[in-house]
């Protein structure tokens, strides 16, 4: 009998999630390294098809489904512009600095233009996902890090990709617990669904 990876289910993550953003251009070749974010739905043209169930395993696990998707690599997320910000993390009690790109840049590069009703449903590699509207996106500053303290982040740990914002700049969040402060930030951040409603 063989054994197969167990993942969190989908199907209760996918009917908390609202629909997504609006059609733009797509700005992005083809990445030439594995990929490590993949975005889907309300997006431009996007630089890949559509999900192959066979071969997009752990996609599909999770009930991902698209007919064509925006991929990056390391190299094309990198490439982005970048900034820093200082969270304490839950995980020790201590201030970080984590490194990359505004999530809505990630998302214009993929020919994304967030509106009003734009939400974006976040999934991590163990199934773990949250849904953040644009605006919230916008207001605390949301980044896809790609760096803990200067150093590349490694699958395994809080990476290779992070959503995450820093909560001790935002009153309204730094007054929660600690562990509740990244509820919407799940590490090991792989793909991104796009949707508007």
């Amino acid at each position: 009998m063989k054994h197969r990876r167990q993942f969190l289910s989908a199907a209760a993550l996918g009917a908390a999630a609202a629909p997504s953003l609006l059609l733009a251009q797509p700005t992005a070749k083809a990445p030439r390294g594995p990929t490590l974010l993949t975005v889907s739905g309300r997006i431009g043209a996007g630089n890949r098809g559509a999900l192959d169930p066979a071969l997009d395993q752990m996609m599909a696990k999770q009930r991902i489904s698209f007919d064509r998707a925006q991929v990056f690599d390391f190299a094309a997320i990198t490439a982005l512009p970048a900034v820093t910000i200082r969270p304490t993390l839950e995980y020790d009690g201590k201030p970080h600095s984590l490194k990359g790109p505004l999530l809505l840049d990630v998302m214009a590069a993929c020919g994304v233009k967030a509106g009003d009703k734009t939400t974006l449903f976040l999934r991590a590699v163990d199934g773990y996902a949250a849904q953040v509207s644009a605006a919230d996106v916008r207001k605390y500053r949301f980044i896809v890090a790609t760096h803990l303290d200067g150093q590349p982040m490694a699958l395994g740990g809080l990476g290779p990709l992070w959503a995450v914002y820093d909560a001790d700049r935002f009153p309204d969040m730094a007054a929660k617990p600690l562990p509740a402060r990244f509820e919407a930030c799940p590490w090991a951040t792989y793909h991104i669904e796009v949707k508007e409603g």
